[in-house]
C-alpha cells in the first residue's frame, strides 16, 4: 500500500525552502498529483499552520497517501481526494489558498496541464495566490542539462504524450487563464520551481 519515491528524499527539503517563501502563513494547500503521499506528510509536518489537501487519479496513489496519512500524527493533513485535471467540470474542493504540483507535468499528457491551469483559475483566480509547479523545464536560451535531455527522449519513448515541456509553453498557458509568472527557482538535480500568480 505504502509506496516510497526516491526522489521525495533527494528534493523536500529544497521544495520546503521555496515553499516557505511563497505559501501564505496560514491556511490550504491543494497538492495536485501527491503522488506516493510523501511530499504531503512532510509538507503538512514542515507547516503545521497549513491545512494540506493531497490529490491524485490514481488508485494506488490514492491507498499510498492514506498509509502514509495513518502514521502521521497532526490534524492538518486531510483525506487524499480523487482528482483529474484533464476531467471536465469544476473541480469538487473549496477554501484553497494555494495550489502545489509536483512533477506531473512531464509524466502527464499537455491536456493534464491545460486542465491543471483551468481548475487553478476556477480556485485562485484573481486572488494573487500561488500556483507552484515544480520539476523539469526546458527554457529557450538556456542550455538544456545532457541528463534532461536523456531524461526527456526516455519519456517519450514510454508515452508519446509525455514529456518534458518549456517554460514558454507554461507561460503562454497560464496567460490564457489569467495568471503570469512571479517566479523561477533553480533547483537541484536541474529541475525549476515556477510560480504563477492571478491578480
Amino acid at each position: 500500500m505504502k509506496k516510497h519515491a526516491p526522489a521525495t528524499l533527494r528534493n523536500r527539503e529544497a521544495i520546503a525552502k521555496i515553499l516557505a517563501t511563497e505559501l501564505p502563513e496560514s491556511g490550504r494547500v491543494l497538492e495536485i498529483a501527491s503522488g506516493s503521499g510523501e511530499h504531503a506528510a512532510f509538507f503538512a509536518e514542515r507547516f503545521p499552520a497549513i491545512h494540506w489537501q493531497p490529490s491524485d487519479c490514481d488508485r494506488d496513489a490514492i491507498a499510498s497517501i492514506l498509509a502514509h496519512r495513518i502514521d502521521y500524527e497532526g490534524a492538518n493533513l486531510s483525506m487524499p481526494m480523487v482528482l483529474d485535471t484533464q476531467s471536465p467540470g469544476p473541480w469538487e474542493v473549496m477554501g484553497v489558498d494555494a495550489i502545489v504540483c509536483i512533477n506531473m507535468v512531464h509524466i502527464a499528457p499537455w491536456e493534464a496541464t491545460k486542465g491543471l491551469f483551468r481548475g487553478a483559475a476556477q480556485l485562485l483566480g484573481g486572488k494573487n495566490l500561488p500556483l507552484i509547479l515544480y520539476g523539469p523545464y526546458f527554457e529557450q536560451g538556456v542550455e538544456a542539462a545532457p541528463s534532461n535531455i536523456a531524461f526527456d527522449e526516455s519519456l517519450r519513448a514510454r508515452n508519446s504524450e509525455w514529456g518534458i515541456r518549456t517554460a514558454e509553453d507554461l507561460g503562454r498557458l497560464a496567460s490564457e487563464h489569467g495568471f503570469a509568472r512571479t517566479a523561477r527557482y533553480e533547483m537541484p538535480a536541474n529541475n525549476l520551481t515556477l510560480v504563477f500568480r492571478s491578480a
